[in-house]
């Protein structure tokens, strides 16, 4: 099964990044911040896929 994207909304960043990265063992590949600061956006991947999200 490949899963390939899917978005997330959440209102506390700092806790989601826990629960994603430090307990299901995604890691992040990339953070882009909204110009006017309205938003944040994580790209994570699995660590198997890492090189492949970069692309």
């Amino acid at each position: 099964m490949q899963f390939l994207h899917t978005m997330v909304r959440v209102s506390d960043l700092d806790a989601s990044l826990h629960f994603y990265c430090d307990l299901l063992g995604l890691k992040e590949v990339r953070r882009k911040e909204n110009e006017k600061g309205r938003f944040t956006l994580v790209f994570l991947a699995a660590p198997e896929d890492e090189a492949r999200s970069e692309r």
